[in-house]
């Protein structure tokens, strides 16, 4: 059985050979060619080289575009920093949003005829051509609260979404058509599902009924999108405390990649309980625990999370966020071993 077929029967909630397992091993994979995180995001054949590499070496069921999140909000002028040791991010200090007039400036785009998003999509290409043949290839595609909080800066949009809502959600129309179009260009690329990042949807940063009337509407359009294109739409948030509830009410995820519980769960158990037929789970091993972590450690919590979550499929063993680029591959390796080993649904 490949990592298609198993995943396949995992999202249906059915019981494969073993639990599928994909510890988000994307800037980790730049060690494999020596390279910088610069050069990693900033030269496509490299990145798909590297991601490639990493995913034979360490032996993951699924590969993730992830390169950073600023990949759609470049497109639009805003200033990135890049540097040798840490992720792309915008430039803090110049926001292309700086005011409410500056709205304005977010229209519709071609993702095709951009510089980040364009080289996004060719990597998808090359990562299909090398393994999307037996690995689920998966876009990645951050929000349009998101994309707009790069542009903006997150303390001013949500003052914005109070004081001038209009001129905000002009530019969320647009930059949700963008990604309409950009997820759409992923998909004719390769791309088996598209995985939308839904950083603010969380009690720690906006209430569910705020979130669901500003962001709500826009990602059930584009899951719609995703699923009239015949791809899979999941999702992603490692934030704590996410709505699980009202993200599931209006996009239908078939996979949901998680950190923490919902706030309406007080365990993996009930959680399942409660969701386990209408998603699959992908988690839930926390990135930062593992720098400071033992081996055995390691593997009692990955055997913790397949007892309570694997029964009749609908998980795969992952970590909760994006595995840390100052690791090695050993533990990622470890998670594989265990879901190789302790994860099989025939022992």
């Amino acid at each position: 059985m490949n990592s298609l077929e198993r995943v396949s029967l995992t999202l249906n909630h059915q019981k494969p050979d073993r639990v599928p397992v994909y510890p988000l091993i994307n800037s980790v994979s730049m060690q494999t060619l020596g390279i910088n995180y610069e050069e990693w995001s900033r030269d496509v054949d490299k990145c798909a080289e590297s991601i490639i590499r990493a995913t034979d070496e360490i032996g993951v069921d699924a590969i993730c575009t992830l390169i950073d999140l600023s990949v759609e909000a470049a497109d639009w002028g805003q200033k990135v920093v890049y540097s040798e040791k840490n992720a792309a991010h915008p430039d803090m200090d110049d926001r292309l949003i700086k005011s409410a007039d500056d709205y304005d400036k977010i229209g519709i785009l071609d993702p095709t005829k951009t510089p980040r998003m364009s080289e996004h999509i060719e990597l998808a290409k090359k990562l299909y051509e090398a393994r999307g043949q037996e690995k689920p290839i998966i876009g990645f595609v951050f929000g349009p609260l998101g994309v707009l909080s790069m542009m903006r800066g997150q303390e001013q949009m949500f003052y914005d979404m109070i004081k001038c809502p209009d001129k905000m959600n002009n530019a969320l129309h647009n930059v949700t058509q963008t990604l309409k179009a950009f997820a759409g260009a992923l998909i004719d690329a390769g791309c088996h599902a598209i995985m939308f990042d839904t950083l603010y949807s969380s009690k720690t940063i906006l209430s569910p009924k705020m979130w669901d009337k500003v962001e709500g509407p826009l990602v059930e359009e584009l899951a719609e999108f995703v699923r009239s294109k015949g791809a899979m739409v999941m999702v992603h948030n490692c934030g704590d405390g996410i709505y699980l509830k009202e993200q599931i009410n209006r996009m239908h995820p078939i996979a949901f990649s998680m950190a923490k519980l919902p706030p309406d769960c007080s365990s993996y158990e009930e959680m399942k309980e409660k969701y386990g037929s209408e998603t699959t789970f992908i988690g839930f091993i926390e990135p930062g625990w593992l720098l400071a972590a033992s081996e055995d450690a390691v593997r009692e919590e990955c055997r913790k999370e397949i007892d309570l979550l694997a029964k009749d499929g609908g998980f795969i063993l992952a970590t909760g966020c994006e595995y840390p680029s100052a690791l090695d591959f050993t533990m990622a390796k470890l998670i594989v071993e265990e879901a190789e080993t302790y994860g099989r649904y025939d022992k």
